[in-house]
C-alpha cells in the first residue's frame, strides 16, 4: 500500500503519535509521591536497528546461499520488538563496469506486522545472484560501509521509529571465506596493493562503525575462514553492550557448515540483544513440536524453520488452547509473520509460561524437510522497590530493597530463573551528582536472607540533597532487562514531627482471606494527623481492601494501630506483588513508610484436602475389620471341615468297613452317611445323597472343633477321636482329620497359627495340656499407640486396639511351642471377656477346659511340643472358663 499525498502521510504520523503517547506518559498505579523526575519508559523490549549482511560471493554453493537466506529470514521474523528496524544486504565485489560490491535486498524496515511481511518477501532475493551486477570476490569494507550507513540514517517515514531511535545498532555478517578484492580496481592496480588497501579500508570502516556506535558480530562457516580477520572485525566495531552479562560483547563465531547457520545465528542474535533462546524439538510434517518459554519471559517469538512455504503451522499454549495468529487472547497478544515463506514466527507479548506445542502439516510431496522450532525471548522485569526510611534526610543512610515482577504481575521467587543476575540502583536528585550502588541477595546485612530473590543495599543520601529524589534500579542477566521505572521520594527537612513504621509479616492465605499488620505512629506535633494506608504496584487482577483505610494519629505520643488487608475472591494465586504504604495526607501524601506485601495466595482446601486422612484411616480400619472377619470365617470353616476324617465301623471288636471324608463332602461341617447291611452282605459305610440326611446318620463338627454324632432319628452325642460309640448293632470309631483339643487326649486337626503386628507373630505348632491339640490365631498391632487386633485360636477369637500386648488364660495347663520362641500357660478363668475390654489391647477369648495352670502366660522362651512357629514381641489374650478339660470353644 502506498501513500499518494503528503496529507495522508501526516495523518498516519499523527495517528501513530496518538497511539504511542499514552505509553510514554502512563503512570505507576498508586498514590503519587510527588513530581515525577523522569518519564515512564515505553512498554515492551528495547528496539534495536540491525543489518543482516550476507556473503554472496562465488565461493558459496547454491545450498549454502539458501541456508544463509533462511538464517537471515529467522532474524528478521524472530525480532521481539515491533519498534526495531532491519535491513538485509548481500555483498560480493566490484570488478568491472556495471557491478556493485553490495546489493541491498531489504531497505531499513520497521519490524511491525506489515514490515515483517515485506522482510519475508524481500529476503528471498538473496537467492538470486547476478554475475553482471556483482563480482565473485568478498569485499568486507564495502559491506560494512553500507550497513553502517543504513543503520545511522534517520527514518524517512517518520512515526515512532523516528521519534524513538534504537539505542543499539548491530551488524550480523555471514561469510564463508576471507577478504578478497584482488580483482577490484578501486583498491589498486595489482593484487598485492589491492589486498593491502582492502585491509586498510576495512580498518577505516570498523573505526567509523565504532564512532557511530555500531556493533559487528561476524559469523563464519566452512573451512576457509580467516578467524583472525573475523576477530578483528568484532573487536574493531563498537564495544558497548546491552548489559554487563558475559557474552553480550561482540565476538566472532565459526561453525562447521552452513547447516549450522540458523541455530548459531539465532544464538548470536540473542546475545547481541540481551535475549535468550530456548531450543525446541524437530520433526517432519505432520508432527507436534514443542518449546518451553520460562516464567520470567515477557516478550518472545516462536520461530519455525519450515524450509518449505507449503508447511502450515498451528500454535497451542501450555494450557492446550489454540492461540490466534493475530490479536489478543488471555492476557497475551499475538502477531504472526512469514506464513507464506520458508521461515515463520509468532511474536507473543506476555506469553503464558510453560511448554508450547507447535503443530505442523504439509501436503504430499512437501514433507521431506525437517522442521525446527525455537523461542527467542526476553524478560523485561518490573522492579518493586522500598526505601527505608521512605522520606530520608540529607546525609542519612537508607536501605533499598527490590524484588522483581513480570509484566503479568507475577513476583519472581525462584532464584534459578535469575541465575547470574546483578542489580544496581541509581539515586538522582537536586543538589548532588547521581549516585550508583550495588544491591545483593547474599544474606549479608542488610539483606535478610540469601536466595529469596529480594535484593538489598544501602547508601548515604548526599548531604547536598534537597527536594525530590528518583531511585532507579537496573538489572542485568542473560535474557533479563529492567523496565527502569523510578521510585520517587522526598527529602525531609530537619527532625520529622511525625514518624511511622509498618509491620507486615509473611502469610499464606486463600482468596477471600485476611492478613493482619500493625502501624506504629509517633506524633510529636501539636495536633492530630490524618494518615492513609494505600496499596501500590499491585499484582494485576488482585483485589485488596485495607481496613481501616484512614487513621488518625493523636498528638503527643506513640500509637499502635492494627489493620487488616482482605483479599478479594478473584485474587490470582501465587506470590502477591505490591507494597503497602502509609502516607501523610496533610503533607502532600508524603510517604512515611512502606513495606512489601509478603503474601502467598493459595487455592482453598478441597473437601478431600480436609478429610483425606480420616477417609483413608476409616477405609483402612474397615478393610482390616473385613479382612479379620473373613479370616475368622475361614478359620471357623476350617475347624468345621471334616475332610480327612475316617469313619470305622466295628463289629465284635474288628473293623468291618471304613469311609474317609473327601474334600467337598463336608457341607457346613456335616457329613451324612448310612450303614448298608441288607441281603446278607457285609455291612458297608456309604455317604448319603444330598437331601437325604433325615434318613441317615450325621457326623458333625462344631465351630469349636468338637465332634458330634447324630444317629438316624436319635439325639446328638459327643465323640472322641479313637473312642467307639454305639451305632445300631455296631460301633463307630472316628479317626484323623485334625480338629481341636478333645477330652481324654483326643487329637484334633492342626491348623495354622498366624498373627501380624509391628513385631512378627506367626507360626504353626501343637501343644499339650490335659490333652493336646492345635489352634489358629491372628492379630494386628500398631506400635504408635493405635492398632487393631484380632485372634481366632483354639480357645477363642477377639478384636481390639492397642499396643499389641495382652494375656491368655484358661483352665488346664499346657504349653505351646514351635521353632520360634513362644510358650503359653493357661489358668482358670470363668467369665467370657466382654467386647469393650478387647479395645486398647488385642485379646483372644474362648472356652477352656478345667484343670490347674499358671495365672499368666509369657510369650518368650522356647516352648515344647511338636510343630513350628515364630514369634517376636508380646501378645496376651484372655479366655473364659469351660467345663471340660481341653475342650476349647472360640465362638463369640
Amino acid at each position: 500500500m502506498q501513500w499518494t499525498n503528503k496529507g495522508s502521510a501526516l495523518l498516519l504520523a499523527g495517528a501513530l503519535l496518538a497511539l504511542t503517547g499514552p505509553l510514554a506518559t502512563a503512570g505507576t498505579p498508586g498514590a503519587p509521591r510527588g513530581p515525577r523526575a523522569v518519564a515512564e519508559p515505553a512498554e515492551g523490549p528495547d528496539p534495536i536497528d540491525f543489518a543482516v549482511v550476507v556473503d554472496q560471493s562465488k565461493s558459496l554453493a547454491d545450498k549454502d546461499l539458501a541456508r544463509e537466506t533462511e538464517a537471515a529470514g529467522l532474524l528478521s521474523q524472530g525480532e521481539i520488538s515491533e519498534r526495531s528496524r532491519a535491513t538485509v544486504i548481500g555483498f560480493g565485489s566490484s570488478e568491472k563496469a556495471g557491478q556493485s560490491p553490495v546489493r541491498e535486498v531489504c531497505a531499513l524496515t520497521v519490524a511491525d506486522a506489515a514490515g515483517r511481511e515485506r522482510l519475508s518477501d524481500c529476503v528471498q532475493l538473496l537467492n538470486k545472484r547476478d554475475a553482471a551486477r556483482m563480482g565473485p570476490g568478498t569485499d568486507f569494507p564495502a559491506a560494512i560501509r553500507q550497513a553502517v550507513t543504513r543503520l545511522t540514517q534517520k527514518s524517512a517515514t517518520g512515526g515512532a521509529a523516528a521519534k524513538a531511535p534504537a539505542k543499539y545498532k548491530v551488524v550480523f555478517l555471514l561469510t564463508d571465506g576471507k577478504l578478497d578484492v584482488s580483482d577490484s580496481p578501486e583498491y589498486g592496480t595489482d593484487p598485492v596493493s589491492r589486498r593491502s588497501n582492502g585491509e586498510r579500508r576495512l580498518t577505516e570502516e570498523l573505526a567509523r562503525a565504532r564512532a557511530a556506535g555500531v556493533q559487528i558480530w561476524p559469523l563464519g562457516f566452512g573451512t576457509e575462514i580467516d578467524r583472525a580477520a573475523l576477530t578483528a572485525m568484532a573487536e574493531g566495531g563498537y564495544r558497548g553492550t546491552c548489559s554487563a552479562v558475559p557474552g553480550s560483547a561482540p565476538h566472532m563465531r565459526v561453525v562447521a557448515s552452513s547447516a549450522d547457520l540458523d541455530k548459531a545465528l539465532q544464538e548470536t542474535f540473542a546475545a547481541a540483544r540481551c535475549a535468550r533462546i530456548s531450543h525446541g524439538t524437530a520433526g517432519k510434517p505432520p508432527a507436534d513440536l514443542s518449546v518451553v518459554i520460562p516464567p520470567i519471559a515477557t516478550d518472545g517469538s516462536l520461530t519455525v524453520s519450515k524450509h518449505d512455504p507449503k508447511v502450515r503451522v498451528t500454535y497451542f499454549d501450555p494450557a492446550g488452547r489454540k492461540v490466534p495468529t493475530r490479536g489478543e487472547f488471555d492476557g497475551s497478544s499475538f502477531e504472526v509473520g512469514g506464513q507464506d515463506g520458508p521461515v515463520e514466527a509468532l511474536r507473543v507479548k506476555n506469553p503464558l509460561p510453560g511448554r508450547w506445542r507447535v503443530h505442523i502439516e504439509a501436503p504430499e510431496g512437501h514433507r521431506d524437510r525437517e522442521v525446527v522450532v525455537r523461542a527467542i525471548w526476553q524478560g523485561m522485569l518490573r522492579s518493586d522497590v522500598t526505601l527505608d526510611p521512605a522520606s530520608p534526610r540529607a546525609g542519612e543512610q537508607v536501605t533499598v530493597a527490590v524484588r522483581m515482577q513480570t509484566r503479568r504481575g507475577v513476583t519472581v521467587t525462584d532464584p534459578r530463573q535469575l541465575a547470574g543476575l546483578t542489580v544496581a540502583a541509581e539515586l538522582r536528585g537536586a543538589g548532588f551528582a547521581p549516585v550508583t550502588f550495588r544491591l545483593a541477595d547474599d544474606g549479608k546485612a542488610p539483606d535478610r536472607r540469601a536466595g529469596d530473590v529480594r535484593f538489598t543495599g544501602t547508601l548515604t543520601v548526599p548531604a547536598g540533597a534537597t527536594g525530590d529524589l528518583a531511585l532507579t534500579t537496573r538489572m542485568s542477566a542473560p535474557g533479563v532487562t529492567s523496565d527502569r521505572r523510578p521510585l520517587h521520594a522526598r527529602i525531609t527537612q530537619g527532625t520529622p514531627l511525625l514518624t511511622a513504621g509498618l509491620a507486615f509479616d509473611r502469610a499464606t492465605v486463600h482468596p477471600g482471606g485476611t492478613v493482619r499488620g500493625t502501624l506504629d505512629v509517633t506524633n510529636n506535633d501539636a495536633g492530630p494527623r490524618a494518615l492513609r494506608l494505600a496499596v501500590e504496584n499491585l499484582t494485576p487482577g488482585a483485589e485488596l481492601t485495607v481496613s481501616p483505610a484512614t487513621v488518625t494519629a493523636p498528638p503527643g505520643g506513640s500509637t499502635r494501630i492494627p489493620f487488616t488487608v482482605t483479599l478479594g475472591g478473584g485474587t490470582p494465586l501465587g506470590e502477591l506483588g505490591g507494597r503497602i504504604a502509609v502516607v501523610d495526607t496533610g503533607d502532600g501524601d508524603r510517604v512515611l513508610d512502606d513495606d512489601f506485601l509478603d503474601v502467598l495466595v493459595v487455592a482453598p482446601p478441597t473437601w478431600w484436602d480436609r478429610w483425606w486422612k480420616v477417609v483413608i484411616g476409616g477405609a483402612a480400619v474397615l478393610a482390616v475389620v473385613a479382612a479379620l472377619l473373613i479370616a475368622q470365617a475361614m478359620v471357623r470353616h476350617r475347624r468345621r471341615d471334616l475332610t480327612g476324617v475316617t469313619l470305622e465301623l466295628l463289629g465284635d471288636g474288628r473293623v468291618l468297613d471304613s469311609l474317609t471324608v473327601r474334600r467337598g463332602q463336608s457341607v457346613r461341617g456335616s457329613f451324612p452317611f448310612t450303614v448298608d447291611d441288607g441281603g446278607g452282605a457285609p455291612p458297608t459305610l456309604r455317604r448319603a445323597r444330598e437331601g437325604s440326611s433325615s434318613g441317615a446318620h450325621v457326623l458333625r463338627r462344631t465351630g469349636t472343633g468338637q465332634l458330634l454324632l447324630r444317629p438316624r432319628g436319635g439325639a446328638r452325642v459327643p465323640l472322641r477321636q479313637g473312642e467307639p460309640v454305639g451305632l445300631d448293632a455296631y460301633e463307630l470309631v472316628v479317626r484323623g482329620g485334625g480338629g481341636g483339643t478333645g477330652r481324654g487326649g483326643r487329637t484334633d486337626r492342626a491348623r495354622s497359627d498366624s498373627g501380624y503386628d509391628s513385631d512378627t507373630d506367626s507360626g504353626f505348632g501343637v501343644g499339650y495340656g490335659s490333652g493336646y491339640g492345635s489352634g489358629a490365631g491372628a492379630g494386628f498391632r500398631a506400635d504408635d499407640g493405635f492398632g487393631l487386633g484380632f485372634g481366632a485360636d483354639d480357645d477363642g477369637s477377639g478384636f481390639g486396639t492397642g499396643d499389641g500386648s495382652g494375656s491368655r488364660t484358661g483352665e488346664g495347663s499346657g504349653s505351646r511351642a514351635g521353632d520360634g520362641s513362644r510358650s503359653r500357660t493357661r489358668t482358670d478363668r470363668e467369665a467370657r471377656v466382654p467386647w469393650p475390654r478387647r479395645f486398647g489391647r488385642p485379646r483372644r477369648s474362648g472356652r477352656s477346659g478345667s484343670g490347674a495352670g499358671d495365672p499368666m502366660t509369657t510369650d518368650s522362651g522356647t516352648g515344647e511340643g511338636a510343630g513350628s512357629g515364630t514369634s517376636s514381641g508380646t501378645g496376651r489374650s484372655t479366655g473364659t472358663g469351660g467345663t471340660t478339660a481341653g475342650d476349647p470353644d472360640p465362638n463369640f
